[in-house]
Parts: structure tokens; sequence; C-alpha cells
């Protein structure tokens, strides 16, 4: 048997301890602001979606309004501790001006007496970029003498990587130690925990999460913490095929976790127990294998064939979804309901994103936890019509799980 803990959601004295940057008297000074520029580009190094960008210019336009020095710490992609210039983030220093009536000067590296001749000699107002602060081992390892050296470009450290928070990295967490008066939370820090918390304490009832993803494995401690608080929890992609084989269904090549059956049969129990509502599809769209070279097959959830995959939900349970989300108070979507990738294998995540974008109209509050849900969103040209869209993946997910994120603690410690 597997031991289902019971988690609970994040204490909001936490967040309500959490210093503002509002609080910070930086008029002057030198401000090291950790931003989470991981954006994703097309093959022509074009930026596809820049919300992670754009959600940081509340932070940088009031620092420029306080009449400081702004230097920007991020990541790009993995480089595994390389100065690797396919990750080199300087694309990002060019495209930064577009957004922003500010100078934007570029740096080559994060750390060193360079570097920090460079800021000191350069006039208020100014915005530095650092280098891809993963160059360097050191930043993933959290080392105490790299943390040191990052501190040493500033006066004021600020957290604005909500999407980065989940990570105990130098430029998250190991920074904040050179700064015991002087860390804050940026605005999109702050903006996305309030969100967040709001959500899961104080949710307009009824409550609908909508789970999705490729494997149950991912979701386990989500979908626990969830049931504390929702009402309906949707199980679509990859993960509904583990919990319809815990009904005897067949799945044909279907993804399964085969060690989490027992697992997905003891959360659909712990459901019943908590007088939760579990959906779980009742047809799927399938493909002889995983690739958008064949129209899908619409099919019963039991009668997928021993030769097919399921790569989507159907039409039925996208209505059985929708008449769900519909009448939902509050929504959360984690994760896609089918590969959306896929031109022919969208639809069924479309249509929730429609469904959640119509309920949002009618006065539901809806938040997409980031991730590839957020991809989905913005794929559709639906952002818009949706309360909130998360900048964070792995950072909301742990959230929902209920864990203390190191980035967010490390301003209170």
């Amino acid at each position: 048997m597997y031991n289902i803990t019971v988690f609970t959601i994040l204490p909001s004295y936490i967040i309500d301890m959490i210093p503002s940057l509002h609080q910070a008297n930086v008029t002057g000074k030198t401000v090291l602001v950790r931003v989470d520029y991981n954006v994703p580009i097309d093959e022509n190094g074009v930026i596809t979606d820049d919300k992670r960008i754009r959600e940081t210019l509340p932070t940088l336009e009031y620092l420029l309004s306080q009449n400081t020095k702004i230097v920007l710490m991020a990541h790009y992609g993995r480089p595994k501790g390389t100065k690797n210039l396919k990750y080199s983030l300087r694309f990002i220093a060019e495209y930064l001006p577009t957004l922003i009536k500010a100078p934007v000067q570029f740096i080559d590296d994060c750390i060193g007496e360079t570097v920090q001749k460079t800021i000191q000699s350069a006039e208020l107002g100014t915005i530095f970029l650092l280098e891809n602060v993963r160059f360097y081992v050191e930043e993933e390892s959290n080392d105490v003498e790299f943390s040191k050296q990052l501190a040493a470009n500033g006066d004021v450290f600020v957290n604005d990587a909500f999407g980065a928070a989940h990570r105990a990295h130098s430029s998250t967490t190991g920074i904040a130690t050179s700064f015991p008066q002087a860390k804050y939370a940026g605005l999109l820090m702050e903006k996305e925990l309030r969100i967040l918390k709001s959500v899961t304490e104080q949710p307009k009832k009824p409550f609908v999460a909508i789970i999705g993803g490729s494997k149950i494995s991912g979701k386990i401690d989500v979908i626990e913490n969830l049931m504390n608080i929702c009402d309906t929890i949707i199980i679509g992609g990859g993960m509904m095929f583990t919990f319809l084989r815990t009904f005897g269904h067949s799945t044909g090549t279907s993804l399964v976790e085969e060690d989490k059956i027992e697992l997905a049969q003891q959360l659909i129990f712990k459901a019943k127990e908590k007088g939760v509502q579990l959906l779980l599809p009742i047809d799927v769209r399938t493909s002889p294998d995983f690739s958008n070279s064949f129209e899908p097959t619409i099919v019963e959830c039991c009668d997928i064939a021993e030769n097919q995959m399921g790569l989507d939900i159907g039409p039925k349970t996208e209505q059985l979804f929708a008449d769900e989300i519909k009448n939902a108070g509050t929504i959360l979507w984690n994760g896609p309901m089918g590969v959306f990738e896929f031109l022919n294998y969208e639809h069924g995540t479309k249509e929730i994103a429609k469904a959640i974008v119509s309920a949002t109209t009618n006065g539901a509050i809806s938040v997409i936890g980031g991730g590839d849900s957020a991809a989905a969103i913005h794929q559709f040209g639906l952002e818009k019509g949706v309360t909130h869209v998360s900048t964070g993946g792995g950072a909301t997910l742990e959230y929902l799980e209920g864990k203390v994120l190191p980035g967010v603690y490390a301003l209170l410690s």
C-alpha cells in the first residue's frame, strides 16, 4: 500500500511576512534583481513568448522611478556550468529596450572586479543585464563564495523570479544571506504569491481544478493537496490512462505508469472519502503512434485498441469537462489535456481553454498554473481571457503541493 501523505497549503503568514519592495529605501542605490528570463525562442532565435520579461516591467519601472541602478541576474537554458554562447543572455539585452525606456547594457560575465567597476562607473537610471549565471557550476550548487561574489554587484537584493523560486541556487537563495536587512520581493513575486494564496485559501466556490500532463507521478502531491480545498478535480493528459486502468479499461499503447495504478486507486478512494468529485475522461482521440501523422480516431475510453495510443481527450469528454467548468467560481488549470503541440491533438486542450475563458467572462476567477498550460493558452491566443497566467511552472506546482519555496523563504531568514 502507498502511504498517502496529507499536506497543507503554504501558510498565509509566511507570505504576509515577506518584505515588499515598496518598503525599501532604494533611492540612489544599486539594486540586484533576480529575474526569470528563460523564455522560449524559435529556430531563428526569435522570442516566441515574452511574458516572463513583460511581467517584470512594473518592478523595473518602479526602481527607475526611485533613481537607482538596476543589475539584472538571470539564467537561460542548461549550459551545465560552462560558458556556452548558445545560452548567452545577450539577445535579452537587445530585446529589453523595446519594452522599457532606459539604457540597457549587457555585461558578458556575472562576477568579478571588471563587472563591479563597470556597474560603479555608470550613471543612475542604467539597467545592466549580467551574463547567464548558470555559466558557473557554482550557481546550481548554491556555492557560498559564488553567492558572495554575486552580492558584491549591488547594495540591495530583490527577487522577482517567481519561476525560479523553487530552486535553491546562489542567485535565488545563497545571495540573500549577504543582505540581512536589504532583501525584498519584487512586484511580480508579490503578485504571484498573492494570487496563489487567494486561490488556495479563500477560493470562490465551487472550486474546480483541472490537472493534466503526462504522468501522475509528477502531480501526486498536487492532487492530494487540492482535495483539501477543491469541489471537483478534472483529470486529463497522459496521466488519465493510469487512472483509467484502475477500472480495468484497455489503454492500448497509451502512456501508463504501471507502478502507480494502485496509487491512482487510492486517490480515487480518497476523493470519495472527502466528498470531492474526481472527473475522468469518457472518450479519447487515438493514433497508431506518437506523431501528428494520422487523423485522430475517437473511441470510448474502455475500447482503445492494442495498437493505438491516446493522445487527447475526446469530444464527449470536452463537453463533460466544459459543463463542470462553466459553473465554477474558481478555476485552477495545471497541465494540458493532450499533446497540444500536435495540430491533430490540440482540440481537447483548446476546448478546455475556451471553456475557462467563457467561465471567466461569467465571473469566475481563473488561474493558469504556468508551464505547459501557459504555453497552450498562449498558443491559442486566449491569455487575455483569464484572470492570471502564472510565470512559474515548477514553482507553481511546488506551491500547490504545499511546499515552502526556497527563493521565497530566503527573503525571510
